[in-house]
């Protein structure tokens, strides 16, 4: 037995010198690393913590260290598997127990993060830090419950309110981050959504979520094909993302419609198939049935966002009734006051009534009131503050209802000048054909 036992000393004495030096080796390059480390230098850190680590991998706190760094180079995926590795060597590293919740929650996994928080103050019950941080985390879990019953709720300004907070304290969760940017989409605020989704697709180019957010950027926008372009890729990353292929199907209302009224055949108090009913009618123009269903919703459940959407669809139940000068001059509603005059000169030439002095009288009468709804038009779209109370939806003096002494030929002589006495409907049944068309055109 004494000779096995010198023999198996002589065996382990060269491994334990391979060991000292690989120690002395490691300890030396961890040294360096928090050199660099101090200076700032993190990527030259990194390299020299990964040093030690090749040369002694079963040390908690090389580990831990490289986990510090990627941190402050914002890699906290990587951060975190480092933490994870360090904790599993010695579950009493208090250090890796804090970073690995620091990543679970700058990472928005607030509950990951609070128990490691917790397993901190078990060790040691006054340790500041870890109390600081486990309040975060409840935070963070509590901004994330607001935002789930608001999102419910449709209260899109609430929910960026509560992710803006989240990640205040979860900075680089893209989970947040796409729920901002989808609120941000359904409030109008294209450009700022999108900048959020391409931020997150520079870095994650098969992020499903961030995908179906331009899409929806792009189909309020109505650019409907590049919209669906989007949402069918969001589909081939991530086959069961829902919304993608809900989305799919927002260029075929009928059939969106069909199916929510399936669903309230079946349960009459459905709230969401109303409220996706509703949403159908108001894109396709459908403005009464819209306002229908968000009375049935406003009924069930009075809350501020259903009153909201009550009132916006009867607002635009409203407007429909009137005359719409947009399609009068042939414009969209974003029009520019050039785009404007523009239009007019060409729709007023057209049907200004010299052109068709020859016509039956049938054909005159018609033109004559296209020429008139030309100069109404004209006169509203031409005047910001006019312009600004039409698309609000409110009453004009010089609207439809109550343009009776409304005269056609003094905005068209106005707007192209010319002698005064040239444009009179009634001198113009007397005048050669196309006098004034050929002359100011």
């Amino acid at each position: 037995m004494a000779a096995v036992d010198i023999d198996m000393q002589m065996e382990l004495e060269p491994q334990i010198i391979i060991d000292a030096d690989m120690k002395r080796e490691a300890e030396g390059f961890k040294d360096q690393g928090n050199a660099f480390y101090v200076k700032k230098d993190y990527s030259e850190a990194f390299n020299y913590y990964t040093k030690a680590i090749d040369a002694c991998p079963k040390n908690a706190s090389y580990y831990g260290n490289r986990a510090a760094t990627l941190m402050m180079l914002c890699r906290f995926r990587e951060a975190l598997v480092d933490s994870q590795r360090a904790v599993r060597l010695d579950d009493c590293f208090m250090k890796g127990h804090l970073r690995e919740g620091k990543c679970h929650l700058s990472l928005g996994n607030a509950m990951a993060a609070s128990r490691c928080f917790q397993k901190v103050l078990e060790l040691e019950p006054s340790n500041s830090q870890a109390q600081q941080e486990h309040k975060n985390a409840t935070a963070v879990l509590e901004y994330e419950r607001m935002a789930e019953l608001d999102f419910e709720k449709r209260d899109f300004r609430k929910v960026v309110y509560s992710m803006d907070k989240a990640l205040g304290l979860a900075s680089t969760c893209h989970r947040f981050k796409i729920l901002k940017a989808e609120c941000l989409a359904l409030l109008g605020r294209y450009l700022e959504a999108q900048s959020v989704a391409s931020d997150i697709l520079r870095m994650d180019s098969t992020n499903g979520d961030a995908l179906y957010v331009r899409g929806l950027c792009l189909y309020y926008e109505d650019c409907i094909d590049k919209a669906v372009q989007f949402f069918v890729q969001a589909l081939r990353m991530a086959p069961d993302h829902e919304k993608s292929r809900l989305a799919c199907r927002l260029n075929k209302p009928d059939q969106a419609i069909e199916d929510c009224t399936s669903a309230i055949k079946l349960d009459d108090t459905y709230i969401k198939a109303y409220l996706r009913r509703a949403q159908c009618y108001m894109d396709i123009e459908q403005y009464e049935e819209a306002v229908r269903d968000y009375e049935k919703v406003y009924q069930t459940e009075k809350t501020k966002e259903h009153k909201h959407l009550l009132k916006t669809a009867q607002l635009e139940l409203k407007k429909s009734k009137r005359k719409d000068y947009y399609k009068v001059l042939g414009v969209g509603k974003n029009a520019t006051e050039d785009e404007i005059k523009k239009a007019y000169r060409k729709r007023a030439l057209m049907h200004h009534p010299d052109r068709h002095s020859a016509a039956t009288p049938e054909v005159q009468k018609e033109e004559e009131k296209k020429f008139k709804e030309m100069g109404e038009a004209f006169t509203v779209l031409s005047d910001p503050k006019k312009k600004t109370r039409y698309d609000c939806g409110h009453d004009l003096e010089d609207d439809s209802n109550n343009m009776g002494d409304f005269n056609a030929n003094n905005i068209f002589k106005t707007f192209f000048g010319g002698p005064a006495g040239g444009f009179s409907f009634e001198s113009n049944q007397n005048q050669a054909p196309g006098n004034v068309f050929f002359q100011f055109g």
